[in-house]
């Protein structure tokens, strides 16, 4: 929904980690030079040179990102797989970390186009947010009263540390039988009557690497059943199709993935 802190809560997290932080707004209009850059003949200089693009970030704000056409959509798709960036014939490496955060405000849909599969495919994970509870809200009036709080948001860590951990997540033990598990889930959204579309190879690692940070999280050195439990509907729905008669029948992509967590036995 608009107005619940989307945007604040992008910047906070690149403040927080001591990254680099653009944000595009995605229009109609939007060109994809608008989003990787262009090169330019400077006349002083009498040479082409890059002008980057906002995309060249380390934490990237993509608002309202269905506004823009699949075109300009897919723009993001080489940086967000790659994590890198080519304009014309050069190729630019991107900073790490990378993250892209798009929001998609599910009111307004005129003027709107929708993802492609293959960019889908490449958001890690879907999180709905809805509104504050009511003790919530008031917390939010407080703490805003006075002043901002987020003019004197200090890092709590580098991106040094951030590019640290993501090799230390690596290490954490997942046991064959638990990736077996995995695979079956993923496997069964392929084959699911109530689907065009299933999960994709990358959806498993996208699966598997979460498994492992949530485990990190909670300070174990190992994944359990309930941490692919927890994250298979954030992480495998999003990128899968649900037929219209389905839909017809109310059945969402999170239904099937919670359907199939029931269905395949956990490893105990």
């Amino acid at each position: 929904m608009p107005g619940i802190g989307k945007t604040t809560l992008a910047r906070s997290l690149a403040d927080s980690i001591d990254c680099t932080f653009k944000r595009i707004q995605f229009t109609p209009d939007l060109m994809p030079s608008d989003i990787t850059g262009i090169h330019f003949y400077n006349q002083k200089s009498g040479e082409f040179e890059f002008r980057p693009g906002p995309i060249i970030a380390q934490v990237v704000l993509a608002d309202e990102i269905n506004r823009a056409t699949p075109r300009t959509q897919s723009a993001l798709l080489e940086a967000m797989a790659e994590r890198q960036v080519t304009v014309d014939d050069t190729t630019i490496p991107l900073p790490a970390p990378f993250l892209v955060i798009a929001t998609q405000n599910p009111v307004e849909l005129e003027g709107t186009f929708p993802l492609p599969e293959a960019q889908l495919d490449r958001l890690l994970m879907r999180i709905k947010l809805g509104y504050p509870e009511e003790s919530e809200e008031e917390d939010v009036l407080a703490r805003f009263q006075s002043t901002d709080p987020l003019v004197n948001l200090q890092p709590v860590a580098s991106s040094q540390d951030v590019v640290h951990r993501q090799v230390l997540v690596r290490e954490v033990y997942v046991d064959p039988v638990l990736r077996n598990y995995l695979v079956q889930v993923v496997q069964a959204t392929r084959g699911h009557g109530d689907l065009d579309l299933g999960a994709s190879p990358r959806a498993s690692m996208g699966l598997y690497r979460c498994s492992q940070t949530m485990a990190a999280i909670q300070g174990r050195d190992y994944v359990s059943p309930d941490d692919i439990k927890l994250l298979a509907p954030y992480t495998l729905a999003h990128r899968m199709i649900v037929k219209s008669q389905a839909r017809l029948r109310e059945r969402t992509a999170e239904d099937v993935v919670i359907q199939i967590l029931d269905q395949i036995q956990v490893p105990v």
